[in-house]
């Protein structure tokens, strides 16, 4: 086993695609995206951070995907699909009243899922021969769990959307005669979801070519846990802690925290992680490998349940009655790298870390998290992990994270100990804290350091993207080109000189 080698010293920026300007209600894989690369070169960024990646789950949440292995397929640029043919002119007619500044998933979804369907009736007259056959190819390529997936996607359009665990007994339990019906009378739908994951791959591999041109590395964003709802699940029930119903016998979650009183009962299956080793961690292989083809590096987000999880009995109504039960972290991690290589992994290790999680993120080299809105008004002076002067540089330092409030947010509603300490420990008045907390961040010994956009542009709490344990008003988020100012690019560019931040 090769630890990781040590990350470069280098800045980026946090926001999550969805984020992005666009004609068409939300952000995708189109111009926006390739200008927001070229901004982030100008400002002497490397890092560009966003939110998995696979298709959302309720209330838009990209933490709840239908796929472990497939892309979000309402991130497809649309405008992409025109210059193919896929799309008349019309077919771009963006809706009235959509906002440029939120994500209204209700008018967003079924605009863009209306024009994909459209392109692939197109494609299916118009292709070229090698169109077809790169359609083939990505196929032949992708089929461990591509083919899985795009029936599963149809027979939960069939199905209304319900849980597979409540279709025809023969579906839900996989029967091989049931499934071969299936794909024949399924056959347009599963053709369109085959097309659609392709339409996504083609766009993402352009995009990040471009990205790399520029300089910028694109760190992804992998969950833990799967969605119940998903074809993983679907296809292997054996690995996770299923009942013979389908139910989940135990869900994931996290016990009470800064974030909830009553932790948060995320209801994930849990693994059934002996089944996971017999099989030499063959689907985590699948996963991480698959993930490594997107992006450059990897947040691997609840990185503590790799040493232990969390189990909420499954009829408990919050995550106050679960257990910690260990995990084989360590095997797990040394098969990957066995087959992957050294992992640019970066651990999130938020919550409660015991000693035991921060032996098995040093002993593969994955750096550790720590966010500047914790460090202050306890412990003053002492031994808080979040404070700068106790950071390692196997560290990714943010002033806050996709989870957290917006830094001017948090400033408007900190006690007096909080600003008081902070003034007095970073020699400010607090008059520009999201820029003095950038500062902050850039200046510090971690290798990394990265900024929510929100604060870049000094955005209120109004504009924060999530809050742990709601489930709604979450994830719409979006900025627009005139709240980017000159100076925002240039300031980044200048503390990335100070600190020694910038591109090699």
């Amino acid at each position: 086993m090769t630890p990781t080698p040590r990350f470069p010293r280098s800045s980026g920026v946090l926001l999550h695609l969805t984020s992005l300007p666009s004609p068409h209600g939300s952000g995708d894989l189109g111009p926006a995206a390739y200008h927001f690369i070229d901004w982030l070169h100008a400002a002497g960024q490397s890092v560009w951070q966003f939110l998995p990646l696979g298709g959302i789950g309720l209330g838009g949440s990209p933490y709840m995907s239908s796929s472990a292995f497939a892309g979000n397929v309402l991130l497809i640029d649309l405008t992409e699909l025109h210059r193919r043919g896929w799309l008349e002119a019309d077919d771009l007619v963006a809706q009235e009243g959509l906002s440029d500044e939120r994500v209204q998933f209700d008018r967003v979804i079924p605009y863009r899922m209306e024009r994909l369907r459209r392109a692939a009736a197109r494609f299916e007259t118009t292709a070229t021969p090698q169109e077809r056959a790169d359609l083939a190819a990505f196929q032949t390529k992708h089929a461990v769990w591509l083919n899985d997936y795009a029936l599963f996607m149809a027979l939960s359009e069939h199905y209304g959307e319900r849980l597979w665990n409540t279709w025809d007994a023969a579906l839900a339990q996989r029967q091989p005669e049931a499934l071969q019906q299936a794909r024949a009378r399924h056959a347009e739908r599963v053709a369109f979801w085959t097309f659609a994951q392709w339409c996504f791959f083609r766009q993402w591999a352009a995009l990040r070519a471009y990205a790399h041109d520029k300089g910028v590395r694109l760190m992804g964003d992998m969950p833990i846990f799967i969605s119940l709802n998903s074809a993983d699940v679907w296809a292997r029930p054996d690995l996770f802690q299923l009942d013979a119903s389908g139910n989940p016998t135990v869900v994931a979650g996290v016990p009470p925290d800064y974030f909830s009183a009553t932790g948060q009962r995320w209801g994930n299956p849990h693994y059934r992680w002996a089944a996971h080793e017999a099989e030499g961690f063959a689907w985590w292989i699948a996963r991480l490998r698959a993930t490594f083809e997107l992006v450059d590096w990897v947040r691997v987000d609840h990185f503590r349940g790799f040493e232990s999880c969390w189990e909420i009995p499954a009829d408990e109504p919050t995550a106050i009655g679960g257990r910690w039960v260990q995990t084989p972290g360590v095997a797990l991690f040394e098969a990957v790298s066995k087959a992957l290589g050294p992992l640019p992994i970066i651990a999130e290790d938020l919550g409660v870390i015991t000693p035991e999680v921060t032996a098995l993120r040093q002993r593969f080299g994955f750096p550790g998290m720590r966010i500047l809105h914790f460090a202050w008004g306890q412990n003053d002076g002492g031994d808080n992990a979040y404070l700068p002067h106790n950071y390692t540089h196997d560290t990714v330092v943010y002033p806050g994270t996709h989870d957290n409030d917006t830094s001017q947010g948090w400033w408007a509603t900190a006690p007096e100990a909080v600003r008081h300490h902070l003034r007095e420990y970073l020699a400010c008045d607090g008059g520009d804290i999201a820029w003095t907390l950038i500062r902050a961040a850039s200046a510090s010994v971690a290798d990394i350091a990265l900024f929510a956009l929100q604060d870049v542009l000094r955005l209120d709490g109004t504009q924060r993207m999530n809050t742990p344990g709601t489930a709604q008003g979450n994830w719409t988020w979006r900025f627009t080109w005139d709240q980017v100012q000159p100076g925002h690019a240039a300031g980044l560019l200048r503390f990335g000189q100070l600190y020694n931040r910038l591109p090699a």
